[in-house]
């Protein structure tokens, strides 16, 4: 019961992690758009959406279990990226705040594998019905 009880939460965290993310990319486009621009991304305001919606499925993944670990796995890359992106080794001589920044981005990468590698658990997990072919 503990064991479940730890994984939900676990797995509500994760979720409002990028549901948070996602609303304050929604909610300010142009600020986000701004902010990937600062970094000397090309095209911000398209990847504002993309990493929004990118965002809401991670967090749709994590709330109903479906591909699970991939999304994992695909948000510890994310993680990562935004950690370099947006707070790596560049920030640091500016804003030394930068650097604690970096640093908790990698608590989540640990857990975000954990996770990957254990899956969802057995509770509240939406089962798919067929399983999905890469090959015919």
């Amino acid at each position: 019961m503990a064991r479940t009880a730890a994984i939900l939460v676990a797995r509500l965290i994760f979720a409002g992690m990028f549901v948070m993310a996602a609303s304050f990319k929604f909610l300010g486009m142009a600020g986000t758009a701004g902010y990937i621009a600062s970094a000397g991304f090309p095209f911000p305001l398209v990847l504002a959406w993309i990493a929004a919606f990118f965002e809401v499925a991670l967090a749709l993944a994590f709330l109903t279990g479906v591909l699970f670990s991939e999304a994992a796995l695909l948000a510890a890359a994310y993680v990562l990226f935004l950690a370099f992106a947006f707070h790596g080794p560049s920030h640091w001589q500016a804003n030394q705040m930068e650097f604690g920044a970096f640093v908790d981005h990698f608590t989540f990468i640990a857990g975000l594998l954990f996770a990957a590698v254990h899956g969802p658990g057995d509770a509240l997990v939406a089962r798919r019905r067929r399983p999905i072919r890469l090959l015919a």
